[in-house]
């Protein structure tokens, strides 16, 4: 059986049509960074909004990013391919 080439040329315009790209999840990549050792971080919650009754060193303490732990990262590395 004979496989199919993986770059394919079309007829009309003679122009090398290449298989679809893998696409980046949006919604992740707007939340979450993969940083160079492999981790992947997130911000922190509970910083939007109520912020009368917080205290200033909890808002504070919130501004600091936090990492995702590994079961999540193996989940959101999956959704964001190209890093």
């Amino acid at each position: 059986m004979l496989q199919k080439p993986s770059i394919y040329f079309c007829n009309e315009l003679r122009k090398e049509i290449t298989m679809p790209k893998m696409k980046t999840r949006r919604a992740a990549a707007k939340r979450f960074k993969i940083k160079p050792s492999g981790k992947v971080k997130r911000a922190q919650a509970n910083k939007e909004h109520i912020l009368t009754k917080k205290s200033r060193a909890r808002k504070n303490r919130l501004k600091k990013g936090a990492y995702v732990n590994a079961a999540s990262a193996d989940h959101i590395k999956r959704c964001l391919p190209n890093g």
